[in-house]
Order: structure tokens, then C-alpha cells, then sequence
């Protein structure tokens, strides 16, 4: 990368622990957590600071174990404190409310470690904060319609308790005036708030108002609607802000799941009937109707073999014109809608009036899809789809408004992919694996396949075959990630007489504390050795942060790659007609950027040591192979237990 700057130098002035950073331009004080700055976390602060001081973006691929947390808020803070007379603000957004603690640690030990005038505020949805019962369970719009409703009718005594009329209350000052002396995760600031009988989110964003560091989720800043609200009550600028996403792999389905939306006619069966418990005749009558349209309209359009087809706006906009005029219907379901939250929280009305909306939306980056599908009981059900495909319509206006927007991620190899999918400019770097070479082996097995046209038992038996004696051989624990619970299935009919060991199998749908003790008893096996077998896009296959080296051997097993339905072939062919390539973007990255996630379960720290297994003869393709990270070191066998028994030994003391 070339920079104006010289390198980073980084050294203890005196006796003290601030460390210095010089430049050809000027000086200025480096603030970090730890006594030791990495030769890695070093390029990446003078990366950050590059793009800081010259309004740049950043996409940073940083593996598990840099620390990047720790250089990204060190250069943010940094450079925000030299140059406090911009009043920068500084974002850190992650995809999960349980990456917040480690950047709150962070800066924990930061404000104390120099004495700072710190103020912090973690932030999560103000569904997730809301003290009022059953609140957290309610749907996104389903609760800020609740949310309005009891405010506006003073029914909310957390929030009404915020102010004493146009001031704040006594309790309100007092419990940020605590605020401004530490810096709390959002669960204490949850808990003290609920204590003082106050409203979270209310004390969370008027403490935000005077935070220089606001830890954030994707939402807050990707959803235009979020981010224009909360901006307002913050009294902030998005061109203030420099903005951190971790995890930033996560970001291109986040961004489409976001604009993307449904309906089923379950969906419009539910409304109707919502409509005429609330004495609404004539939209029952309409909705009734509108149910049928759609039956007889997919009826006509999928024959049966045919579970989806490509439609236009228009098909069903003219179907509820037909019935009544499409804006006409939209006020008379939020009307509905109004009437039903006074009662039950939530509304199929209401939910029905937001897809009505989005329908009649643009036709670019979108695809409109009707599929057919089942029911728990077999019943056929319709459902219309209106996918967004392009996330750098959402991501390039924000990097363009924001002061400097980071991207960080272990898995955003190669870079220049990413800078093509994100869509805006910035400097990039792809860092080396900071861990040990010795510490982990990568090995690729091409003696099976998960293509669909080979799937059989005979394809299955030798898959679980190649996993017992794999898992058999390894002195500890291992992980088993399929491409899906049925393929899981299929091959565990057979490994299971074929392993040694005990094994765990995770289910769909976990609940957080089953997550837990599913770990927590898989963990007790650290000695005996254990298998647990899961999906690539399951509970564990990204996310799961074992510490300790419990984990000896991750297997990824075939490509996780999409069905080949409507949605991906119009993903495929929009990347195809933007960039000519569409087959890369659309399809072959995405199941790669899963593999990677699952194989990253294994090596969490600088001492840990394992192997990691990539099951298919795919990965030796050059258009898969070519996507790994340069310093993986792969290594090719069809005979990989010789390899693992020799690994394993000579890390035998």
C-alpha cells in the first residue's frame, strides 16, 4: 500500500504506557489495550489511520487471532482524541448482540488504562431493551406499532418516567450521571435501568448523545429508516462518523435480507380473519377475495412440477386493483392494523399493508418470485417474494455519507471480490494468518463429493467413513459440518457405527440455553474426545468462539453451496451482466464463505493446534482452490490419517 506515511514506530516514551506514532506529517498519541503491539495489528492501525486522515474507506481482511477489535477502536479512539475539535464519532457495528462484549472490554480497559474521559454506550434493538412483558418476542413492525401505541396513551410508565414534563427526571439524571463515570455492557445498563424503573432505550440513547463511541448493530446503520431516527434523537451526522463492521462477510446477506420481503396466503388468510374479529366486513370480504386471486393466479402459473416461476410487479398489482384500489387497500389495513395492536401487539393487517408497500417498489436490483410451498401437515400454501439482490446499493450511498467506512472481517479473501460486491472505494489489505504455521494443518481429501448428481448410500458410507477414521485419529474433539441436517443425516446413518466416539448432533432451532448445554457437555469430552456433526449454515457453523483448544479437528464436508433455484439464478445473472461474473459472485462465493467460517471453529489462539479437513474433490478445482487465502497451506492427500497421527506426534512434547 502506498502511503505518504512512514511506517508506524511504535515505542514507550519514559516510563510510561502510552505509545507514539510518528509520521512524516505529524505525531500523534496511540491508545492501546494491550502492553504489545503485533507486527499485524501494527499494518493494520497504519491502514486505518491512512483512510482516517484521508476520508477513505477500508476493507481489511484480518483472520481470527490479529486482534482487530483491539487495532480497529486503538486507531478509531487515536485519531478521534487528536483531532476532538471535529467531534468524530466513532460506530462499531457487529451482526450479534454477543460480539458487543469484546469491544466493551476493550474499551473498559482502555479508559482505564490512560485515565480517559471515555463515555461508551452499547446499544442494541429497542425491542431487545424493552422492559414491558412479552415485548421481545413481537416481530420488528409488530412492536414499533405496540411500542407508539402505549407511549402515545401514556401507558408505558418506564417511559413516561424518563421525563418530569419537559425535563428529565431526577431518576433519569442520576443514572446517567452513573453512566459518564463506566463504561457498561447493555445488559447492566438494561438491568439498572428496569431497577430505576426507567425506559432502557430512552437512557441508552440519551446517554449516546454524549458518547464518543457508540457499539451498535448492523440495523442501527444498514436500515436507512433506523439510522435516519436514531441519528435525529442523537442530534448526529453520518458525515461525523467513522464506522466499524465486524464480521463484514455477514454483510451482503444481511443488506438483502434487509430489502427483501414475503407474502403467503397463509399470511392474507390470517389478515382476513383479523379483520373480521375487528368488525372490518369489507376488508375481510376484499382479503377472502384477494386469497383466491392468488390460488387461482399460481394455479394457472406452476404446474406440478413446478414450485416457482418469475412474475412482473404489475400480476399483482392489477390483482388487488381488481378488488379495490391498491392504495385504498394499504389505509384500510393500517387501520385494521391500529385497532388490532390495541389489543394483541401485533397484526397480520399490519404486516400484509408493509409487503403491499414494498411490492410497488423499484424493479432493480429486485427479482419478484412465486413459489409454492407446505405446510407442517402437507397443505399447499403460495407465497410472493420480492428479493433484493445487490447490496452495494445500500452500501456505496452509505460510504459515500459517512466519514470513513471499515469493513473487517477473517474471511474477505480475496479483497478485490469484496470491493467489487461492497461497491465502493477503498484501500485494502489482505493480512497473514497470525498464528503459528506449525500450529495448524489444512488438508484437502478429493476422494469424495457432495454433488448432487453423485449423492447415493455408497457416496454417504464413504464420506462417513473418511470422517470416523479422520475423527478416530485425533486426539480430542472434532466438528463435522455438512451442507445440510438432511445430508447430516444421511452420512450419520453410517458414521455412527463406524466412530469411537461419543457424538453430538445439533438440531435446527436451538434455543440459546440448549445451545449452551450442548456446548457445555461437548466441552467435558476435551480428553476422551468427542464428535459433534451439524449444518454449514447451522447454529455452530459460524460463531462459536471454544476456547482453550478443546477443538482438535474441524471436517467441512462438500461445498455448502445454494439450490440452484429462481433466486440464485437471478443473483448469477445479475453479477454475470454487472461484473461477467456471475457464477463467482453469485454462487460459488457464498458457499465458500460458509466453509471458511466453519473451518475458522478450530484455531482460536496463538497456542492452539489442529487440523482442519476439506472433504470434497471440488476444492481442488482451480475456481475453488484459487479462493483460498494464500497463506493456508493446503496440502492435497486422499490418505490424510498418516498425516494427522504425524501432526498430532510431534506435538506430543
Amino acid at each position: 500500500m502506498k502511503t505518504d506515511f512512514q511506517k508506524i514506530r511504535f515505542y514507550l516514551p519514559d516510563k510510561t504506557n502510552l505509545y507514539k506514532l510518528r509520521y512524516t506529517f505529524f505525531t500523534m498519541d496511540l491508545f492501546f489495550s494491550h502492553d504489545q503491539v503485533r507486527p499485524s495489528q501494527s499494518d493494520l492501525i497504519n491502514l486505518l489511520l491512512t483512510g482516517f486522515k484521508e476520508k477513505k474507506s477500508v476493507i481489511a481482511h484480518a483472520p481470527t487471532g490479529l486482534g482487530k477489535t483491539a487495532a480497529a477502536l486503538s486507531a478509531a479512539l487515536s485519531f478521534t482524541l487528536a483531532h476532538k475539535e471535529q467531534n468524530y464519532i466513532i460506530f462499531f457495528v457487529t451482526p450479534k448482540h454477543t460480539q458487543h462484549r469484546i469491544a466493551v472490554e476493550t474499551l473498559q480497559i482502555l479508559k482505564k488504562k490512560y485515565n480517559l474521559d471515555l463515555r461508551v454506550t452499547d446499544l442494541i434493538g429497542k425491542r431487545h431493551l424493552c422492559a414491558q412483558p412479552g415485548a421481545q418476542e413481537l416481530k420488528g413492525g409488530d412492536f414499533y406499532e405496540f411500542c407508539s401505541s402505549i407511549v402515545e396513551k401514556g401507558n408505558c410508565k418506564y417511559y413516561t418516567n424518563v421525563k418530569n414534563k419537559q425535563k428529565l427526571s431526577v431518576e433519569t439524571e442520576a443514572l446517567l450521571g452513573d453512566l459518564q463515570k463506566s463504561i457498561m455492557h447493555v445488559e447492566e445498563l438494561r438491568e439498572q435501568s428496569v431497577n430505576h424503573h426507567l425506559c432502557p432505550y430512552e437512557i441508552a440513547c440519551l446517554h449516546a448523545k454524549t458518547s464518543q463511541i457508540i457499539i451498535a448493530d448492523y440495523h442501527h446503520i444498514l436500515n436507512s429508516g433506523v439510522r435516519d431516527n436514531l441519528f435525529k434523537r442523537l442530534n448526529m451526522q453520518l458525515s461525523q462518523c467513522i464506522i466499524i463492521m465486524d464480521e463484514g462477510h455477514n454483510l451482503l446477506d444481511r443488506c438483502r435480507e434487509l430489502l427483501s420481503t414475503q407474502l403467503s396466503t397463509l399470511l392474507i388468510d390470517a389478515a382476513a380473519k383479523e379483520a373480521a374479529t375487528f368488525g372490518f366486513q369489507e376488508v375481510y370480504e376484499t382479503l377472502t377475495q384477494l386469497k383466491t386471486a392468488v390460488d387461482k393466479f399460481a394455479h394457472s402459473t406452476l404446474s406440478f412440477e413446478t414450485n416457482e416461476v418469475l412474475i412482473a410487479k404489475s400480476s399483482f398489482v392489477e390483482m388487488v386493483n381488481n378488488l379495490r384500489d391498491y392504495d385504498e387497500l394499504i389505509g384500510d389495513l393500517h387501520v385494521v392494523a391500529d385497532d388490532a395492536r390495541e389489543i394483541k401487539k401485533k397484526s397480520y393487517c399490519g404486516s400484509l399493508a408493509q409487503f403491499l408497500i414494498s411490492w410497488a417498489g423499484p424493479d432493480t436490483p429486485f427479482v419478484r418470485i412465486l413459489k409454492k410451498g407446505f405446510t407442517n401437515k402437507g397443505k399447499p400454501h403460495f407465497a410472493l417474494h420480492y428479493h433484493f439482490l445487490d447490496p452495494s446499493a445500500l452500501l456505496q450511498p452509505l460510504s459515500q455519507q459517512c466519514y470513513s467506512l471499515v469493513v473487517m472481517s477473517g474471511t474477505l479473501s480475496p479483497v478485490n471480490v469484496y470491493k467489487d460486491l461492497f461497491g465502493f472505494d477503498a484501500l485494502t489489505s489482505e493480512f497473514p494468518n497470525p498464528f503459528p504455521k506449525t500450529n495448524k494443518l489444512n488438508l484437502i481429501v478429493p476422494d469424495t463429493t457432495t454433488k448432487f448428481t453423485l449423492r447415493d448410500d455408497r457416496m454417504y458410507q464413504r464420506i462417513a467413513q473418511h470422517c470416523a477414521d479422520i475423527t478416530n485419529a485425533v486426539p480430542g474433539n472434532s466438528l463435522i459440518f455438512l451442507p445440510s441436517y438432511d445430508l447430516r443425516d444421511k452420512v450419520y446413518h453410517f458414521f455412527k457405527t463406524l466412530s469411537v466416539k461419543t457424538n453430538f448432533l445439533e438440531s435446527p432451532n436451538l434455543s440459546k440455553i440448549e445451545k449452551t448445554e450442548m456446548i457445555e457437555k461437548y466441552k467435558q469430552y476435551k480428553d476422551a474426545g468427542a464428535v459433534l456433526l451439524g449444518a454449514s449454515s447451522g447454529n455452530f457453523g459460524e460463531g462459536l468462539d471454544i476456547r482453550g483448544n478443546i477443538v482438535k479437528c474441524v471436517i467441512v464436508v462438500g461445498l455448502p453451496l445454494a439450490r440452484p433455484d429462481l433466486e440464485t439464478q437471478s443473483l448469477i445473472k445479475y453479477y454475470d451482466e454487472k461484473f461477467q461474473k456471475g457464477w463467482d459472485y453469485g454462487y460459488t462465493l457464498p458457499a465458500l464463505i460458509k466453509g471458511f467460517q466453519n473451518a475458522g471453529r478450530c484455531i482460536r489462539s496463538e497456542t492452539d493446534k489442529g487440523i482442519v479437513i476439506y472433504l470434497d474433490e471440488r476444492y481442488t478445482w482451480d475456481s475453488y482452490f484459487k479462493c483460498f487465502p494464500k497463506d493456508e497451506h493446503l496440502r492435497i492427500t486422499k490418505t490424510p490419517v498418516p498425516r494427522i497421527q504425524e501432526f498430532f506426534n510431534q506435538m506430543t512434547p
